[in-house]
Order: structure tokens, then sequence, then C-alpha cells
């Protein structure tokens, strides 16, 4: 049992309690210092295992944003085309008025880390920042649905890049969603066709690595009188099953190489998947994630 009345051997000894003062302090500082280390060396640890999230991105950071007529998803890609943090999406709302567009697209990047500029891939038509044709969002409930009069007129000349520079404060550059894709995977040698099969279907042709003027290809007759968008689509391939969908798909690719005579061809989008195993080396289906890291090309390559 201690004695408490007995006097401690450092307390009666100053010298010593002052050594062994300097001693405890110095352990401690030893141990402060081992654990600074491993926590440094975890946070090392932790940054080589996610190299797609830097804790000092390199700017111009580029917010992407793809709209698509089931999802809209988003990221920030730093100065070397590389995700800053992980995509976002939520589901495109329908009836999907242009305001409620914004709206939408406003709260989905709010989570997102800071960026500098603003790249944009939408589903149809545009030009100079403005909508020319949106064919799923002046329908009813999606495609397929029936076509509203009031927002098939509210999208006509809708200037989407302006209204999202001004709600984001941010300059903003809008391209059709295929020609923002294909800016992703394109090796710049030759005529290259970029497909994306999603709800519907996108086209985009490069030549040497410039993007052509778009054509709306998928809008043209294909068969039984009904357009490639129309017999491609998501909503027909839940219809047929996979394997009827594959067989039409290798008919629309024979179709347009006839129409393009196309050195390579990417397929993208939601479907791509589908075919894979069943498609020639000549096809190359890439990751649906290059419809957001094409965002960053729409700065630093010339578009028509």
């Amino acid at each position: 049992m201690t004695n408490h009345d007995e006097p401690d051997d450092t307390g009666s000894n100053p010298a010593v309690a002052a050594a062994s003062g300097a001693a405890a302090s110095g352990a401690a500082a030893t141990t402060r210092a081992a654990a600074a280390a491993r926590a440094a060396a975890a946070t090392r640890a932790a940054a080589a295992a996610h190299p797609t999230h830097p804790a000092h991105p390199a700017h111009p950071a580029t917010l992407a944003i793809d709209i698509g007529g089931t999802g809209l998803k988003a990221s920030v890609l730093d100065a070397d085309g590389k995700l800053m943090a992980d995509r976002v999406r939520v589901a495109t709302p329908y009836p999907c008025s242009p305001d409620k567009m914004v709206e939408v697209l406003v709260a989905l990047v709010a989570p997102l880390p800071a960026y500098d500029r603003v790249s944009v891939g939408f589903p149809g038509v545009v030009r100079a920042g403005k909508v020319l044709t949106a064919p799923h969002f002046i329908t009813k409930s999606g495609p397929g649905s029936e076509v509203v009069p009031k927002l098939a007129k509210a999208w006509s000349r809708f200037d989407l890049g302006g209204t999202l520079a001004r709600s984001l404060d941010r300059p903003v550059r809008l391209a059709n969603d295929a020609d923002l894709q294909g800016a992703a995977v394109v090796s710049g040698v030759g005529l290259e066709f970029v497909v994306t099969l999603g709800t519907g279907v996108g086209t985009a042709v490069y030549l040497d690595g410039r993007l052509a003027p778009h054509l709306e290809l998928a809008q043209h007759p294909f068969r039984k009188g009904q357009t490639y968008n129309e017999q491609l689509g998501d909503a027909v391939l839940q219809r047929i099953g996979s394997k009827r969908w594959r067989r039409r798909v290798d008919e629309a690719f024979a179709n347009f190489h006839v129409l393009l005579n196309y050195d390579r061809i990417y397929v993208g989008g939601g479907n791509a998947r589908r075919l894979a195993g069943h498609v020639g080396p000549e096809v190359q289906i890439v990751d649906n994630v290059a419809g957001i890291l094409g965002g960053i090309k729409l700065w630093t390559t010339e578009t028509p």
C-alpha cells in the first residue's frame, strides 16, 4: 500500500525531477512525431489509392454534364481530364420543361467540387448554345409518349447554354451528347464513327480528329417505316429482347458503313454492353463514362 506521507524521490531532488520531466516530454514529442508520420503516410497511401480524387487538383477544372433521356449525370474533371469526384446521377424528370431541366441540373451539381467552366452534352441538335431539337424532352412522359405542343415550343431555340451559364455563374459550352462522347474516345486518325445506344440513338462523325457538322442520322428511315431511333431505342430492346435487337444493330451498322465508309466505329451508351462478345474487331465498345470525360475536349478542340 502506498504511504502518502513518504516523500516522492523525484520530488525531493529538483535535478532528478527536471530530468524525469524532460524525458517524459521528449517521449511524448517522439510519440506525437511518430503519430504524425504515420498519419502522413496514411494520407499519401490514400491519395495513391484514389488518383482520381487529387488533394490539389490542377486548374482549370471542368464541370461535365451528360444529359440523357433516362438520367442526368455529372462530375468535375481536372486539367488532365481525370475525375476529381465520383459521378453523380439523378433520373430525368418528366414532363421536362427547359426551366425544370435547369433547376434539376443546378441541384445535381451542387455537391461537386469547385469548377472553372462547364461542358454539357445534350441528346439533340444544338448550335451556338441553343437547342434546335429535343426529341426526348418535348414528350409527356419520355421517349415514345405523346408530344406536348407547349413543351415543343418551349424547347425550340431555347438558350440552354446561356441559361446554365447564368445559373452556375460559369462559362458554358454545349454540344450533342454523341459528339461529346466521341471526343473522349476517337484516335484522331481517319474517319471515325460514334454511335450511342441508350434511351435513343446518337451518332457523331470525326475526320482526323475533327468533328464534322452534326448529322441526325438516327432520325433517318431504317426499317418498317421507322427511324433508327425508333427501331433501336431502349423501349424496343426491352420489348423484343437482346438477340433480336442485336440483329437490328448489325443491320444498322452495315447501313452506316455503306453511307460513311468509316475506318472504325465506337459504340457507347447504356446499352452498348449488350453487344460485348457479339461484334467484330472493327467495333470498339466504350464505357458510358466517356460522356463525362469528353467534357474537357470541348474546351481544347475546335467544333464546327
